[in-house]
């Protein structure tokens, strides 16, 4: 286990709400910290598609939520189910949730479903590795395959959304897994090979990288720059161009 019990209560104690978000010039600039996952409460697990942006400034743009599975969409090649970091509005957030989706809609358009995971994503779930999200992953999975059984899904997730997928995928046989700012960065996944998963670790990101400062710098807002190439990747584990 990564964390002990004593800086899982630490991280709970120090996330507060992230201020608006750097604005694009900052961003590759050297990195601003901020409190841990500060993205304050979780915003809302689901609502409409088209929502706002999300608590972290709308780096990603695009919708904040994403609900081919519950909505029961026509079955496509691959199910992508994604797990939003801390704060993040909707069920995908805004960081690399909306860019991931516009990505593989470009790279393998009409062949995805993409679903969002309605954890609460709050503060609290640090503390409990993701929480429910975990259970909720695994849920949609196998309501995918139960819709959709020729269907290859594909476990995602950013920040806290990292939990998630560890904890989901332990129950599950997922064809590949994509994993942003992972707290639990180089953790192997269960039931996932290494040569079927992918974790993103920016430099200078205090939540995946080394050393663990668990602060949030503008490092770990920037995922969305990795869009393509997860798709890419994407494409290549499961076998669908």
């Amino acid at each position: 286990m990564l964390f002990t019990n004593s800086i899982l209560l630490a991280l709970v104690a120090t996330a507060t709400a992230l201020p608006n978000a750097l604005p694009a010039t900052k961003r590759s600039a050297e990195p601003q910290t901020f409190p841990w996952w500060g993205g304050g409460s979780g915003g809302s697990s689901g609502g409409s598609s088209g929502g706002s942006s999300g608590g972290f400034g709308g780096f990603g743009g695009g919708s904040n939520t994403a609900n081919d599975v519950t909505n029961k969409a026509s079955c496509k090649a691959i199910t992508v189910l994604f797990a939003r970091g801390t704060g993040e509005s909707g069920n995908i957030g805004s960081v690399i949730g909306p860019p991931l989706l516009k990505a593989l809609q470009s790279k393998l358009p009409g062949q995805v479903n993409y679903q969002g995971v309605p954890y609460p994503a709050n503060a609290a779930g640090n503390a409990q590795q993701g929480g429910t999200g975990g259970a909720l992953m695994t849920s949609l999975a196998e309501q995918a395959l139960q819709q959709c059984p020729d269907t290859k899904i594909v476990l995602s997730g950013y920040s806290q959304g990292g939990f998630v997928v560890h904890r989901a995928a332990s129950s599950l046989s997922p064809a590949a897994a994509v994993i942003f700012g992972d707290p639990q960065n180089g953790q192997a996944v269960a039931n996932v090979p290494a040569s079927k998963l992918k974790q993103y670790c920016a430099r200078g990101d205090g939540v995946c990288g080394t050393p663990r400062s668990f602060a949030i710098t503008s490092a770990h807002l920037s995922y969305g720059q990795n869009a393509a190439d997860a798709a890419n990747f994407i494409s290549s584990a499961t076998g669908v161009a």
